[in-house]
């Protein structure tokens, strides 16, 4: 097994379409966080900007992710996302450790 995955994904919605990528977040966030190998899943808005998000996952390894985004409802949110988002998602990962 690999270590510990964690992402730090930068969304932008369309102009006033916050509340729609809020409302798909609600209804998927309970799936992915029974998913085996999940450890954090969770959405913050940006202060002060109602239509921009981070999302912080941490994943158990990289085969559990790599699962993740392979599931039926994962497919499915990806492929409704461009209704609500200005653009793709900026996906980070982080080092497994602090370097300071």
């Amino acid at each position: 097994m690999s270590q510990p995955i964690q992402l730090v994904i930068l969304i932008t919605a369309l102009p006033g379409r916050g509340q729609d990528q809020i409302a798909a977040f609600e209804r998927l966030a309970p799936i992915v966080r029974a998913e085996p190998g999940c450890l954090q899943y969770d959405l913050h808005q940006v202060s002060g900007e109602p239509d921009r998000f981070v999302l912080i996952e941490r994943w158990s390894s990289k085969e559990a992710l790599a699962a993740h985004d392979a599931t039926p409802h994962m497919i499915e949110a990806d492929a409704a996302s461009p209704t609500f988002r200005a653009g793709p998602a900026e996906v980070i990962q982080l080092v497994a450790e602090p370097v300071a």
